[in-house]
């Protein structure tokens, strides 16, 4: 009787872990041994509120990761894992991670799921090296903005030409009819 308590309680973390991996952009997985309790509490600060950092046991993360339809995780499930779920910017997300990495060599960045599929520990350090989403579309914004003034001014351009073409032959009608008269 004293196992189906535990069993349940079991279920419901697997249902959380499957709910949270299905609603993150991203999921990050690391190693966190050699951590303590207040650097555990520091990295999770230094994520912000977009990012959730829970520590979880392989095996329920593991089936909740197949519930949630994500393959290619199973081995890095191994040792003590944490996981960071996303729900803001992947990439900030990445950034503070290998940040915090590099202050706490004891935090090992293991790898993790984009868009739905696994990805390893360099590609989450590739990530780590993009520009942030805002930074991205304010570039983009700028090469649109460049872009539409360009074509303005050549779509102007003719406009302009005409309207010269027009002033230059009323000139010469002008003349045309002064020196006949």
């Amino acid at each position: 009787m004293a196992d189906k308590p535990v069993r349940a309680d079991k279920a419901t973390a697997v249902a959380e872990l499957t709910e949270q991996f299905r609603s993150s952009s991203a999921t990050l997985l690391t190693e966190y041994r050699g951590l303590t309790v207040a650097e555990i509490t520091e990295l999770r600060r230094s994520l912000g509120k977009q990012t959730k950092y829970s520590v979880s046991k392989n095996t329920l993360a593991k089936r909740a990761a197949t519930d949630a339809g994500i393959e290619g995780l199973d081995a890095l499930f191994t040792g003590p894992t944490a996981l960071a779920f996303v729900e803001g910017d992947p990439v900030e997300a990445a950034k503070g991670l290998r940040a915090f990495a590099k202050d706490h060599p004891a935090l090992l960045i293991k790898g993790g799921v984009f868009e739905g599929k696994a990805i390893s520990a360099d590609e989450v350090s590739k990530i780590a090296d993009l520009e942030s989403r805002e930074v991205l579309l304010a570039k983009l914004a700028g090469a649109m903005k460049g872009n539409l003034t360009k074509a303005a001014g050549l779509f102007q351009a003719p406009l302009s030409q005409v309207a010269r073409l027009a002033a230059a032959l009323q000139e010469k009608r002008e003349k045309d009819g002064s020196a006949e008269g």
